[in-house]
Parts: C-alpha cells; structure tokens; sequence
C-alpha cells in the first residue's frame, strides 16, 4: 500500500468490518478531535497495543503470557470494578512492565450518560488506576465530559486509536482479527484489542500471529507515553 513502509502478503479486506465501524480511523477524524490521541508521531518502528475491559483472569493472564514470550509492552485500559475484583492481576500488569489507564468504573457509554454520572465514575475509577490516561468506553464521550476529566481534578488524556481490531465482533473471526491489524497498522499507531472474556478465543488466535508477524518485521511494542507527566 502506498506510503506503507511494508505489505502485507494477504489480500486486504474491505474498509468496513460489522457493527458498522472503522478499523482504520480516517486521518480527517483525528484533525476533527485534536483534543484526544489517535496515533503516536513517529517514523520508527514502533507500535503501541492496548487493550481494553480487563482485566480479566483467563483473557489478562493470557495476553500477559504472550507479551512477556517475546518482551513485548502494552497498555492496558482497565475498567474499575474489574480492577477490584481482579486487584493481583492488575498489580502484574503493572510488574511486568506494562502501563495501565483508566476505561470508568463501570463501562459506561458516555454519550448515553448523565454527565455527572459519567464523571463521578471516571473518578471512582482514578480512586484504584494510577493513570493520567483514559480511554472512553465504545470510544465515546462528550466534549463536555472530555473538557470534565482532562481538567486539574483528574489531569487524564484521552486516548483512542487509529487501528480496531474488531475482536469484540461474534461475526469476526480470530483470522479476519489479524488481517484487520497486520494490513491497518503503521508506525505509530495505536492498536486496540480487548482481554475480555467476549473477545478472548478470537485473541487466543489472533494476538500470537499479530506479534510474531511484526517482530520478524523489526517492529518493537512499547507502553503509551504518559502525555501529562
């Protein structure tokens, strides 16, 4: 693909998967929301995995596995209460090098929330991640609720993506997982997947393949930058 500085040997897939959503965010959008990171400046060789709603004991411990086969760094968007039922797990997420960020207390939708519902639970969650990263829920939040958080109180970035996996889809599969993200990605970009229960056999296949096929292409995984610090 031009401008890419490689290709993927298999043929791409269509620019929309299901649930009508992008996996590759057009660059218009990221001029369009200035106020939240897309994608990591950069020429090098380096690509930033996230994943969101953990942690969660099989899908987390499996994702953690996989990372430290290969010294691989990720960041992980965990949801509060997940955090409270799962605190051992998150402090390994952690320990192993990794970086965390806040995706609210309970995985609220934004767009469909009161905003001081919203906002009280962006901070309950603050109360157990140490992050000045955020990452809305289904990507979506108000500009109001964005301004809210990003403000002295809770000092959070809000960061979303510029390649979706899709493997929260039922009607994608761990193969069709891989192609969305070996064919979108490009230096710097910011890759999300999720160690969710919903999504975990579609990880199990995909994730393994996504390493191994950016690693032989000299690409090395690292942990988002802490944009306030």
């Amino acid at each position: 693909m031009k401008g890419e500085p490689f290709k993927s040997p298999i043929p791409k897939n269509i620019n929309f998967i299901s649930m009508f959503y992008l996996k590759k965010t057009p660059g218009f959008v990221a001029k369009l929301f200035k106020d939240r990171v897309w994608k990591i400046d950069t020429n090098e060789k380096i690509l930033y995995l996230t994943f969101d709603d953990g942690p969660n004991p099989e899908a987390t411990s499996f994702v953690l596995n996989e990372l430290k086969k290969v010294n691989a760094e990720a960041t992980f968007f965990c949801v509060g209460k997940n955090v409270k039922e799962n605190f051992s797990l998150y402090e390994r997420i952690i320990s192993e090098g990794h970086k965390v960020g806040n995706h609210t207390y309970s995985h609220l939708n934004g767009w469909k929330t009161d905003d001081k519902i919203f906002l009280k639970d962006v901070e309950k969650a603050a109360k157990i991640i140490d992050s000045h990263l955020f990452r809305p829920p289904y990507g979506k939040i108000t500009k109001f609720q964005l301004k809210a958080i990003s403000g002295k109180r809770l000092n959070l970035k809000t960061i979303m993506w510029d390649v979706l996996s899709g493997d929260f889809d039922p009607s994608v599969d761990g193969e069709n997982c891989y192609l969305n993200v070996v064919n979108n990605a490009k230096p710097g970009s910011i890759i999300v997947l999720h160690d969710s229960a919903k999504a975990f056999t579609t990880l199990q296949y995909a994730l393994p393949k996504v390493l191994e096929y950016f690693l032989e292409k000299g690409f090395e995984f690292r942990v988002l930058p802490d944009f306030n610090s």
